[in-house]
């Protein structure tokens, strides 16, 4: 029998969280009926499409096979929608948004002014470390990503945003920063260092940097979001390199301060990336002209440690 598009994108969802209570949370459904569903699209198929592997739910090699042409009727059905709206000449529409949780300090700001001027959109946004958003790319959940610099191929197109400098923090009063002359490398890896996850985008360029100079974190304390890095660092813990644009306030206030180090800051960039040959909706190409246009100029008005 035919199976619906709700199997499907319930199917999608356990394949990508390999969880039937994340995917439940995700579809705003209980995991019970998710389970069902689930068993449901098996039993009908007659193909196991998951194993349970420990406290996950695996795709099996015929499970795989099924996404890849799961994850194609979801992309049609959304570029159906975009078509259907385009044709109708709405002005409103869905606007799905994935950022890093880096990017959110800026991004959160430009989708309020954005949705000032267009009230009649929903906008969804979720922050998530590089490893998650590129799982999204590629099962076609977003319409587009702000991150950093993508890998090659994967079937993404990306453009360049801005500059997004990686600098290195310490509390305002750390020894290091009463120094009044720039620090060298081995001087701050000596320190103990405040860092992401891994799987954090902007942790695998610290370490590939610090590499590049024969340099290594000595002494690390793992936190899993730049606040509690900033609370961190700023009680004394350790040092940190985040983004300069989170760290405004903080720099405002006293608590914080940045210091002058030997190949810092580390010259990176955002990027906005979206699967490869992508239909935007109308707003969704809107609000990326609106991006590409406003953040670098709203960033160099908030951010005077950019200047």
């Amino acid at each position: 029998m035919p199976y619906s598009l709700s199997q499907i994108r319930i199917f999608e969802a356990v394949a990508q969280y390999e969880s039937y209570t994340r995917a439940a949370e995700k579809l705003f459904m209980t995991q019970p009926a998710v389970s069902m569903q689930i068993k449901q699209l098996e039993d009908e198929s007659g193909l196991v499409l998951f194993e349970r592997q420990g406290k996950k739910m695996c795709l099996t090699p015929i499970g795989k096979e099924v996404q890849n042409y799961a994850s194609r009727v979801l992309q049609a059905h959304n570029d159906m929608l975009g078509v259907m709206k385009e044709l109708k000449g709405t002005k409103g529409g869905h606007l799905i948004i994935s950022v890093v949780t880096t990017a959110n300090y800026f991004v959160t700001q430009l989708l309020a002014e954005f949705s000032r001027q267009h009230e009649d959109i929903n906008i969804t946004l979720d922050v998530s470390n590089r490893n998650t958003l590129l799982n999204q790319l590629e099962n076609h959940e977003p319409d587009m990503v702000i991150m950093g610099e993508p890998p090659k191929g994967h079937g993404l197109q990306s453009e360049r945003l801005m500059e997004n400098p990686l600098v290195v923090i310490a509390a305002a009063t750390h020894p290091l920063a009463s120094l009044k002359r720039a620090l060298c490398l081995s001087e701050i890896v000596a320190e103990r260092f405040i860092v992401r996850e891994k799987g954090s985008g902007t942790r695998s360029t610290i370490e590939r940097h610090l590499h590049k100079y024969q340099a290594s974190y000595k002494n690390t304390l793992e936190m899993r979001s730049n606040e509690t890095i900033k609370h961190a660092v700023g009680a004394g813990l350790g040092l940190g390199v985040v983004s300069m644009h989170t760290i405004q306030p903080e720099l405002d206030s006293g608590c914080l301060v940045i210091l002058e180090v030997e190949n810092f800051p580390i010259r990176r960039h955002w990027y906005v990336v979206m699967r490869k040959g992508k239909r935007l909706s109308p707003i969704a190409r809107e609000f990326k002209s609106f991006v590409m246009a406003e953040a670098p100029r709203f960033v160099r008005s908030n951010y005077t440690a950019l200047s």
